[in-house]
């Protein structure tokens, strides 16, 4: 059995099928911790779990984007945004942006996506976390860098951010 869900990724089908799978796994764990779906940033991030995953994924992130157009270096712009239809679990969405994490024994999740709330919604939410430091599923990401709330569940392999940020 293997001990990650997807790893080792080694063509782009399995890429897709990942990316579909970080989409629907994201929106349950939204839904189930703030009880609403919020709409995409438009970035979604993969997780590799193998030095050999991320040398053919940094590769086939060569053919999917454009590598002069990104954000923090890291992010990039994909040539064709991908678009995920609705279904009967998670609304429709469009990434517009790709990112390909390094092998990390410290994520084991398939991958990620950010959720945008309009910056007064944000600063609430926000509040709320810093104000429960033991909610159950919501942490302030510990990153100088970065605004974010993290959104986790042990259960759910996948995690999501919500930012008051988009990425189009």
């Amino acid at each position: 059995m293997k001990p990650f869900r997807f790893s080792p990724i080694s063509n782009k089908e399995q890429l897709l099928a990942a990316i579909n799978h970080i989409h629907a796994a994201c929106h349950a764990l939204c839904k189930q911790l703030t009880g609403h779906h919020l709409p995409v940033a438009g970035n979604i991030g993969i997780f590799c779990h193998y030095d050999d995953e991320y040398t053919f994924l940094t590769r086939l992130r060569a053919e999917l984007t454009d590598l002069s157009d990104s954000v923090y270096g890291k992010y990039f712009r994909l040539y064709e945004p991908c678009v995920i239809p609705a279904t009967d679990t998670a609304p429709a969405a469009t990434y517009t942006h790709l990112y390909i994490r390094k092998p990390d024994a410290l994520k084991p999740q398939v991958g990620d996506i950010d959720f945008f709330l309009e910056p007064e919604k944000y600063a609430q939410l926000k509040q709320l976390v810093q104000k429960n430091p033991l909610m159950k599923g919501m942490k302030i990401l510990n990153r100088p860098d970065l605004d974010l709330i993290e959104l986790y569940d042990p259960k759910i392999d996948a995690l999501g951010y919500i930012g008051d940020k988009t990425w189009r």
